[in-house]
């Protein structure tokens, strides 16, 4: 056993000790997201939320771009899509995210510290975001007629526990579902060394900004919110890499 440990520790790039503050991190960052999600229950709460969600379909209104209701039903009725949306929706997010981030610490560990940075920085951003403006997604005014997509057709019950363990119900605004997706689609597209695999990374951001608006699981101005997070989180990287550019700089493909 000590050897199979030590073979592991020589594996990682920086041993042990490197990676599990790394995952500590990660996991501070979850916590603090977990203490603002309590703090967005209760009647005040959704009464405050709802107040915010319907704000944003006033301003879509006013400004003429409130087309989620026409986009989604150019796709609800081909169930192959709808169900694709809703995958994508549900693990995406996650999946994706998490793996590519094992994968860049593992494979391409000299950019992995920006990177993170990147992510601290956007995690804090939504953070504050959520905790002054809890805002309820598109899928909560069928009003407005805006399907539930994942509720409807993949029989997630918004409202369970288990649901509700993981999920803030009122975190629109920003959407870290493009702000995660456009971080990664960036990175991957700097340092993959194929055009194919360029062109995927590119497209991702594009797809999952798709995905949740026609899942009604966020409105645009959400994930220009979200786009924002990731330009500020970008930018707030660059300058904590000039304080630190050996361990802090991002280091693209270099063939």
């Amino acid at each position: 056993m000590p050897a199979l440990i030590n073979k592991i520790g020589n594996w990682l790039p920086q041993g042990f000790g490197d990676a599990g503050r790394q995952l500590g991190l990660f996991v501070l960052a979850e916590l603090s997201y977990e203490a603002v999600r309590g703090v967005s229950e209760g009647d005040a709460a959704r009464a405050t939320a709802q107040a915010n969600g319907q704000a944003v379909i006033d301003l879509e209104k006013g400004l003429h771009t409130f087309f989620e209701p026409g986009l989604q039903k150019i796709f609800i009725d081909h169930r192959w899509i709808i169900d694709f949306a809703n995958f994508m929706y549900m693990n995406s997010h996650f999946v994706v995210t998490t793996a590519f981030l094992i994968w860049l610490y593992l494979f391409r560990n000299s950019s992995f510290y920006f990177v993170r940075n990147m992510f601290m920085v956007a995690m804090g951003l939504a953070i504050v975001g959520y905790a002054l403006v809890p805002t309820m997604p598109p899928r909560l005014f069928p009003s407005e007629h805006l399907v539930d997509t994942i509720t409807q057709y993949a029989q997630v019950n918004h409202d369970s526990g288990l649901v509700k363990l993981f999920v803030n119900p009122y975190a629109a605004i920003p959407s870290m579902h493009v702000a995660f997706s456009t971080m990664i689609g960036v990175t991957g597209v700097l340092i993959s060394r194929r055009t194919i695999t360029k062109v995927l990374w590119a497209a991702y951001p594009v797809l999952v900004f798709w995905v949740v608006i026609v899942t009604a699981n966020h409105f645009w101005i959400d994930g220009a919110a979200g786009l924002l997070v990731a330009c500020l989180s970008t930018a707030t990287a660059l300058q904590l890499a000039r304080a630190r550019p050996s361990a802090w700089s991002f280091r693209p493909a270099t063939t």
